[in-house]
């Protein structure tokens, strides 16, 4: 089969995805007991329904706006502004997370420590750039993230939240091409990625550049070198939307209906995402959100057969 990537990059991609999916049930089954409220000002547990729709409506508004305001950065090349939005939102993120983690093992003032570390982490993913601390991170980052939102959304709510982003993810993709020229500038100027990313190359290719760092050592192989050289790395990565908006929705039907049915929200998703990954054709792009939203739905009615069947 003529997969997207090998095999061995596909099933590290996978894994980490179903890696993240349930860290983040856990993380989000901590946050929805009684007495554990989220930190740094993100509790809205007291949002009732109607409230929960106008925030879905002021979180799309919000979302569209950011997209805006990245393409706008990205006209204008502005490098250090976008570095120190990444690493903010990477620091809360990170430290909702820790806070789960440290207040589960009783670190006293668990939130200032989760910050701190986060903070540091924040710095060296950022500043200090490398792929396996940034894949590390990235498993704990979308976790804290979606813990904020499954806290506010419900069901309702998370439909059509889950319908809107692939419908923006396909004309992102296919239509307008805008992610395609967020990702290469985010990875190529600004030397961040929001999600997944892992470089690959063929056994030809990474003896070429293991001779290259030889002859070149402690110096940077010259671009034209690299060029002459043809050598080309491929690149395997998953957005930050593909792996946080399952997430969100395991959540919210865990906060709804129990770990079962969420469960097998995060098994359907890992299917659609497998999916993709067999009958994707190289060199192309997918909107991989349409793929995922349509297992998400079928996860959730799946579960809501599953607990309308046990508690039948």
């Amino acid at each position: 089969m003529d997969m997207k990537h090998n095999l061995k990059i596909s099933i590290i991609i996978l894994g980490m995805f179903l890696l993240t999916q349930l860290i983040g049930l856990f993380i989000i089954n901590f946050y929805i007991q009684d007495g554990n409220n989220l930190p740094y000002g993100f509790d809205q547990r007291d949002l009732n329904e109607q409230n929960s729709v106008s925030f879905l409506a002021s979180m799309i508004s919000s979302f569209v706006i950011a997209v805006f305001l990245i393409l706008i950065l990205t006209k204008l090349k502005s490098v250090i502004f976008m570095r120190t939005w990444f690493f903010v939102v990477v620091c809360l993120a990170l430290g909702l997370t820790l806070n789960a983690i440290f207040s589960l093992i009783k670190i006293p003032m668990a939130g200032i420590l989760a910050l701190a570390v986060g903070t540091i982490f924040s710095y060296f993913k950022v500043f200090k750039r490398n792929i396996i601390f940034h894949n590390v991170t990235e498993l704990l980052i979308y976790p804290g993230i979606a813990a904020v939102f499954a806290n506010i959304l419900n069901i309702f709510t998370l439909v059509f939240l889950i319908l809107a982003i692939a419908v923006y993810d396909v004309w992102a993709v296919w239509h307008s091409g805008i992610m395609q020229k967020m990702a290469k500038y985010q990875i190529e100027t600004v030397g961040i990625f929001s999600g997944f990313f892992i470089p690959y190359a063929s056994k030809k290719i990474k003896e070429k550049i293991r001779f290259l760092k030889q002859k070149y050592k402690n110096k940077n192989i010259p671009g034209k070198i690299i060029k002459k050289n043809k050598i080309k790395v491929n690149l395997a990565i998953l957005g930050w939307g593909d792996i946080v908006f399952p997430i969100i929705s395991a959540g919210v039907i865990l906060k709804s209906w129990g770990l079962i049915p969420a469960l097998i929200v995060v098994l359907f998703s890992f299917i659609a995402l497998l999916y993709l990954f067999l009958f994707a054709k190289k060199k192309k792009f997918y909107p991989a959100m349409l793929y995922l939203s349509a297992g998400i739905f079928l996860g959730i009615l799946s579960g809501w057969l599953i607990k309308t069947f046990i508690s039948g």
